[in-house]
């Protein structure tokens, strides 16, 4: 019999899931961990505002500490949507600007040395500046082929294929904002004696959209299980701001707006859920198809993808080796 529907990632009971997670928050922190609350990076963005509403439930509003942790590239809405949320759930917020940090670390000056061998005309005082994935449809069982864009004042923009010595530099730049962040998260962890909370989602871990001791680096991650539409019910059902439920999902880390299916996943969400469920359990592309209305071959390459993104991104999740 074929179980598979749009509805199978729906929960029965959000309140059971949500408790759920609550208690293996409970539980990982006090006894485990033995940290006596947690610190979480929060910036006004659905993953981060319910592992944040998941904490205090679990462990208290004095007990959680709300990090914002902007820099210079950063959309001024997520600082006020942060607020919004800490506001919201009674949590003590600290900012702290890490633009100078990044400064330090030559993060935006290896990163524009990337973009204007490309682009010599590129000065990030008039353009701004974005990277993502060509390929979408049939073409995503081929390896990805990114590309630089850069927008006038104008809204005119170019585009060129991005090489990949270019792409990498640019990458691992900007992953100094990432890193720069958990250094910071520990150092409130450290002088609180609390446990980094990490915010990542199953999508986020499984196919590698983190960056390395980055915001991949924590104690607990209690939503790295959900799927994103699941991530969204246990949102409606903790109340969290409308705002924030509404908003696109962004990286937020370069300086021209870009939305995370742009950027890495290459499908909505609420397609990507189900496909990766069919996925993961093995469930034949053609009734994967048949209910989202996509041709057999179409899932196929979706599956390939799939499981090219989990092998090349083993490396993230692979711990020191000893």
């Amino acid at each position: 019999m074929n179980t598979f529907n749009k509805e199978i990632l729906r929960f029965n009971d959000p309140e059971k899931a949500a408790n759920n997670i609550v208690q293996k928050i409970q539980h990982t922190v006090l006894e485990t961990l033995k940290r006596n609350g947690g610190v979480i990076g929060i910036s006004g963005g659905i993953d981060s505002s319910v592992t944040l509403a998941l904490a205090v439930k679990a462990l208290g509003s004095k007990n959680i500490l709300g990090l914002i942790l902007p820099e210079k590239d950063s959309n001024p809405e997520s600082k006020q949507l942060a607020l919004k949320l800490s506001d919201a759930f009674g949590v003590q917020t600290i900012e702290e600007d890490i633009t100078q940090a990044l400064e330090g670390f030559g993060c935006y000056r290896r990163r524009d040395e990337a973009v204007r061998s490309i682009f010599p005309e590129y000065d990030p005082c008039y353009y701004k500046m974005k990277i993502g994935i060509n390929q979408t449809g049939l073409n995503q069982n081929l390896p990805p082929v990114f590309s630089l864009t850069i927008i006038d004042p104008a809204g005119q923009n170019k585009s060129k294929i991005l090489p990949a010595k270019e792409y990498l530099q640019i990458v691992a730049a900007s992953n100094f904002k990432q890193r720069c962040r958990m250094a910071m998260l520990y150092y409130y962890a450290e002088q609180k004696y609390y446990a980094v909370i990490g915010t990542p989602n199953k999508h986020e871990v499984n196919q590698g959209f983190f960056v390395k001791y980055g915001d991949g680096g924590a104690d607990v991650m209690p939503i790295g299980h959900l799927y994103k539409n699941q991530v969204y019910q246990i949102a409606e059902f903790l109340g969290i701001p409308k705002e924030i439920i509404e908003r696109t999902p962004t990286t937020d880390t370069y300086t021209a707006e870009q939305t995370q299916e742009e950027f890495f996943y290459q499908l909505p969400f609420d397609e990507m859920d189900l496909i990766w469920y069919g996925y993961e359990n093995k469930i034949e592309p053609e009734i994967v198809g048949k209910t989202l209305n996509k041709s057999e071959r179409e899932i196929k390459i979706i599956y390939s993808n799939f499981e090219r993104k989990q092998k090349t991104t083993e490396y993230l999740r692979t711990p020191p080796i000893i």
